[in-house]
């Protein structure tokens, strides 16, 4: 295993790590991410990215209410619009886009019925759905932002985690997020000579650090520090950098997230290339989530951040010397075992023939083939089902 400091790595004329993306998965949750966020949920680095969701979370209570309680009605200034009463405030709250579609869940109201309502027709409805509610108990997070506003509303066991605690969680290891320690936002993959280049200026274009009133979504890598895990075909090495993200919603959009995984590179679009090792875990807002975040998710976090990439590039060596196949029945036969149709089988083969210039013999060459197909599928049921195949592979060799 070699960590490769940025001034001994093979270099391009531009400065990048030279890497090879037709190896392993194309991951596209964060590219889906920077599509659909406006100037508006980027941020720049972490401390001002902290301090937005902080103050939000600083303006904001939480109660437990009874929904019997709550008087909804049209607002006196603007009949169009709903306000509400709860019980311990003297004003009304006035429910965001989402609070109201969370509300209407609740109540087992049809929330895209009700919004083409009049506000006084609305407000009738829901106020039914209220009264009758069986769990009689709902949880609301009011904030003032110039308006009182009703952010959430969920059941009285929903289990908050904070937006700013992952945040904070994730500053203990990558302080600014932008280069005061290894991990950071990621550089850009150069088409034309296939480098990745770490040392990108972030602006709004290049940012993998978002927040909206309704959730949070960090991306980060060790892009300096690439890992050699072997060499391809032309003797160069093959590089990896260690990379995560993550996500919340504190008002009930999304569950809390972590995802781990070793890249290739980065593109201008955020699509992650040649992905391998990718680990998930996922925290519903459930009565324990608060301590599950606590014991599991950000003690993971800092784990992966600090630990040794020496398993997973024991485990590609061990792959690339376990030989499973010498002859095309044999490479037929392990496939077919492995549950890949005929037609499969063919491509899978052809494809390391065409990638490598020779059939695939180890476990590694036939993960690398079949994570090549997987890549051609159009639909995502086929595409995972694939990579998870190729990922139960990989656990063989190790």
């Amino acid at each position: 295993m070699n960590i490769m400091p940025l001034s001994q790595a093979e270099r391009s004329a531009s400065g990048g790590f030279r890497v090879d993306i037709s190896r392993g998965q194309r991951v596209g949750r964060v590219s889906s991410e920077w599509f659909s966020r406006p100037d508006d949920e980027r941020y720049l680095n972490l401390p001002d990215l902290y301090d937005a969701v902080r103050s939000r979370a600083e303006r904001a209570q939480a109660r437990t209410v009874e929904s019997r309680a709550i008087r909804v009605e049209a607002s006196g200034d603007n009949p169009e619009h709903l306000t509400m009463t709860v019980p311990g405030r003297d004003g009304p709250i006035a429910p965001t886009h989402w609070s109201f579609g969370q509300l209407c869940t609740l109540v087992s109201a049809p929330t895209s019925y009700l919004r083409q309502l009049p506000a006084a027709l609305s407000g009738i409805n829901l106020q039914h759905g209220l009264l009758s509610h069986r769990s009689e108990l709902l949880k609301t997070l009011e904030a003032d932002n110039g308006r009182t506003e009703l952010r959430a509303v969920t059941g009285p066991q929903y289990g908050r985690i904070w937006d700013h605690e992952l945040v904070g969680a994730v500053m203990k290891i990558a302080g600014n997020g932008t280069g005061d320690s290894r991990w950071k936002v990621p550089g850009v993959l150069d088409w034309a000579t296939m480098t990745h280049n770490p040392f990108v200026d972030v602006t709004k274009d290049t940012t993998t650090l978002y927040a909206s009133d309704r959730d949070v979504f960090l991306f980060l890598v060790d892009d300096t520090n690439p890992i050699e895990a072997g060499r391809l075909p032309d003797g160069s090495p093959d590089l990896y950098f260690r990379g995560f993200y993550c996500w919340n919603s504190e008002v009930g959009s999304k569950t809390l997230g972590i995802a781990s995984f070793y890249l290739r590179a980065v593109c201008m679009n955020r699509n992650l290339w040649g992905v391998e090792n990718f680990e998930e875990i996922t925290i519903r807002h459930s009565k324990f989530a608060v301590q599950r975040f606590a014991h599991e998710a950000a003690p993971g976090l800092t784990s992966f951040a600090n630990s040794s990439p020496a398993p997973f590039v024991a485990g590609i060596k061990a792959a690339r010397q376990r030989i499973v196949a010498r002859t095309d029945e044999d490479r037929e036969s392990f496939l077919r075992k492995g549950g890949f149709s005929k037609s499969e089988t063919t491509k899978i083969i052809e494809t390391v023939l065409g990638e490598e210039n020779r059939k695939p013999e180890s476990i590694f060459d036939f993960v690398q083939g079949i994570t090549a197909l997987a890549r051609t599928k159009s639909h995502q049921d086929t595409r995972l089902e694939l990579e998870g195949k190729a990922r139960r592979l990989m656990e063989r060799a190790i």
